[in-house]
């Protein structure tokens, strides 16, 4: 179907499409920057691409045109999935994809605050994850990575013009035209503050307690993981992943290493693949439930958490036993696993998704009829599913608005086409709707794992092959061919070809890709995370515009925005 979809771009643009193909699987055509508007509008309106997943920077300054901007275009309706690349020079300016996808304005200021690529046409085209006082762009080549810059003086978001222009709503919501310049008051939501988790800030301009206008920051969190990667080899990243979202970080383990394995060319091991998927189940229901039991006591209802966060300890207690590690696990390696299950892993995993599924009663039943939270939830931060394809939206919070999309069921991996379960939908893409598709996906997640344990076949969990996965150490310690095979991964990494790759799969809180950059060494060129909170709390201030505090503070905790995969 991508090769279709190729041959009808360049039967429709000719010279436009300067190049063309399908490396590692990806459908990829370069465009000129002069057609690149042209064709994108092209590929949303007549290819139903209706979803920007993301926009990437690669710096190449050994070229004239020294930059690459990478599209990663999705089409749910035709099941498409396609790289647009546009090459530019440095201070050379692409045209904005604002007008197309809500998605392209936090995509393209993290273009350029990154790389100093101008946007023509953006709307608010300003640093996103560094500070306003930061001076050059930290992920070009030449900026050295040991350069932190310190900011002393805090920042407004908002300029006068847009206050007044705000105040003038204000006024007009009130009664139908009153007095223009009504005085707004400007109130920062975080980052201190727990509900912002110490990594969020919101600038509100209120009237009243009415939320007429609002601006988002991030960054507090910035972990430098992209600039890391290119300093660490490819097996060394590996660590680094759990601490993107740390609610689930063995999904992040496992989607990482299949999209290195993608540039490897490198197939796991059957047993490798189911355990692959018990423990990505068993993050996604630690993300679930954390997420269910903080948003409710966020509206009020300490009771709940304590029957679902009691259930997380029990799975975090497996994690302990399996990784030696209970929130950072570190358990996936490059072509397969760092060690097998221990004795017993399957009772204590069956034990406590039955009581999981003793808390989701005690909680719903709590809940399920309760007034109060109704009250809080139902209409309260809705979207609509065009609204949230736009916005680039995936995972639970789309799923919420009544689409059934899921990258384990649409680009399956890792066998999941061989299971039995169901995608959850809402209907109202409110905040009742996230917080509920939550609770039916964990039951979808321990169906899922029950048929796991059921078919966990025998064998080894690591590929036999010297060029990925570490020698066992009695090779090490009785060849040469051994301790030289180790020496080699260790400090060299292992040698990925040249190319580049996109790999992704079904993160805790939607798609969770990593965008490969290899230039044949033991370490990326480059590394891009495609984190879902991102673009999910990209549409947070349309989200809250126009309701009050209370009910921003419940629509962040059902968007489940962690900090560390936010920023990275």
């Amino acid at each position: 179907m991508s090769r279709t979809l190729i041959a009808r771009l360049q039967q429709e643009f000719g010279p436009a499409i300067l190049s063309a193909g399908e490396p590692h699987g990806d459908a990829t055509v370069e465009v000129t920057g002069g057609d690149l508007p042209t064709v994108l509008r092209h590929l949303r309106d007549r290819e139903q691409c209706e979803m920007l997943l993301d926009v990437i920077g690669v710096d190449r300054p050994e070229n004239a045109r020294r930059f690459e901007v990478i599209y990663l275009l999705r089409s749910l309706a035709r099941n498409q999935r396609l790289k647009v690349t546009v090459r530019v020079a440095e201070g050379e300016a692409v045209e904005s994809a604002t007008p197309l996808w809500h998605s392209a304005n936090w995509h393209e200021r993290e273009v350029y605050d990154l790389f100093g690529v101008p946007f023509r046409n953006h709307p608010d085209l300003r640093r996103i994850l560094c500070h306003h006082e930061f001076e050059g762009h930290p992920l070009r080549k030449d900026y050295p990575l040991e350069q932190g810059q310190p900011c002393v003086t805090t920042e407004n978001l908002f300029r006068d013009d847009e206050i007044a222009q705000a105040g003038r709503r204000a006024d007009a919501a009130a009664d139908g035209g009153g007095k223009v310049g009504t005085d707004l008051l400007t109130v920062n939501i975080g980052p201190s503050h727990p509900a912002t988790h110490g990594a969020l800030r919101v600038e509100c301009l209120l009237d009243g307690e009415t939320i007429v206008q609002a601006k988002a920051e991030i960054g507090y969190l910035h972990r430098c993981f992209e600039k890391e990667a290119e300093d660490h080899t490819w097996a060394q990243v590996m660590p680094y992943t759990d601490r993107l979202n740390y609610c689930s970080a063995l999904l992040n383990n496992v989607i990482y290493a299949q999209a290195v394995e993608k540039m490897l060319g490198v197939e796991v091991t059957p047993r490798c693949r189911v355990i692959r998927v018990l423990v990505s189940e068993l993050a996604r229901l630690t993300d679930h439930l954390v997420c269910s039991a903080a948003n409710i006591v966020d509206l009020g209802g300490l009771t709940n958490y304590w029957y679902l966060y009691n259930v997380r300890e029990g799975i975090y207690q497996i994690f302990d036993k399996l990784c030696g590690s209970r929130l950072t696990t570190n358990y996936a390696r490059i072509g397969g696993l760092s060690h097998d299950l221990y004795p017993g892993f399957a009772a204590e995993v069956l034990l406590h998704l039955g009581r999981m599924e003793e808390g989701i009663r005690d909680t719903l039943g709590l809940v399920g009829r309760n007034r109060i939270f109704l009250d809080r939830t139902v209409g309260v931060g809705a979207m609509s599913t065009a609204e949230a394809l736009s916005w680039g939206w995936t995972g639970p919070c789309l799923r919420s608005t009544g689409l059934a999309y899921d990258v384990r069921r649409h680009a399956p991996y890792l066998g999941y086409e061989d299971y039995d379960f169901d995608i959850p939908v809402g209907e109202n893409g409110d905040t009742y709707d996230r917080i509920m598709v939550r609770f039916a996906e964990m039951r979808q997640s321990a169906l899922i794992i029950r048929q796991a344990l059921a078919r966990i076949p025998d064998g080894p969990v690591n590929v036999d092959d010297p060029r990925v996965v570490l020698p066992p150490k009695e090779q090490v310690y009785g060849s040469i061919e051994g301790m030289m095979n180790q020496f080699k991964l260790v400090y060299e990494g292992i040698r990925v070809p040249a190319g580049e790759a996109y790999g992704f799969g079904e993160g805790g809180n939607g798609e969770l890709g990593f965008y490969c950059v290899a230039d044949g060494s033991g370490r990326p060129w480059r590394l891009k995370v495609r984190p879902p909170c991102f673009p999910i709390f990209a549409s947070y201030t349309r989200l809250i515009e126009g309701l009050m505090i209370p009910d921003a503070i419940a629509i962040l905790g059902s968007l489940n925005i962690i900090a560390g995969e936010l920023d990275r």
